[in-house]
């Protein structure tokens, strides 16, 4: 009886979701060119990630060499800053400005821009207190691993708007 109910439950919430509309995020899978070549600074993910999310989410395959790509995307920077956004009454630091910046531009295989130079700026709060200050020194990794993670998004958007 119990294993009945269950199942139940199961298919009213899959016709529940279903209904309201709800659809996993597919795949993007236009971009305008067949192969990509990422150039991104030395030392930074970005370029990894940006190889990764176009693998998964388009069509478009990533090539290990610029003279073999259609289009070139070219991350120009990646910086990570961090202003102080307001202080307590005593002078310390209550919530910090996390800023991701992010400057790329894509070319055609003959170096010729199809965009021009593109800035991606994301920010976030970190409330900061001096009792966790470990814990908020992860924090802070983890919301500029996330802005990253948007950046990349936003820059595939991007590409998969550009008219060739």
């Amino acid at each position: 009886m119990m294993k009945l109910i269950r199942i139940l439950l199961v298919i009213s919430l899959i016709l529940a979701i279903t209904a309201c509309g709800f659809r996993l995020r597919g795949q993007i899978s236009t971009l305008p060119f067949d192969t990509i070549y990422v150039a991104a600074p030395p030392g930074h993910t970005i370029g990894l990630d940006m190889e990764r999310a176009i693998r998964v989410s388009t069509t478009t395959k990533v090539v290990g060499k610029p003279e073999k790509a259609q289009a070139v995307l070219q991350i120009l920077s990646a910086v990570n800053e961090k202003k102080i956004l307001s202080l307590s009454t005593g002078g310390r630091v209550r919530e910090f400005q996390l800023i991701y910046r992010v400057s790329a531009r894509l070319l055609d295989a003959k170096g010729e821009a199809l965009t021009p130079v593109d800035e991606i700026v994301l920010t976030r709060v970190l409330p900061f207190l001096d009792a966790q200050v470990l814990a908020k020194a992860a924090e802070e990794e983890m919301l500029y691993k996330d802005m990253q993670g948007d950046a990349v998004q936003q820059l595939i958007r991007r590409m998969a708007a550009v008219k060739l």
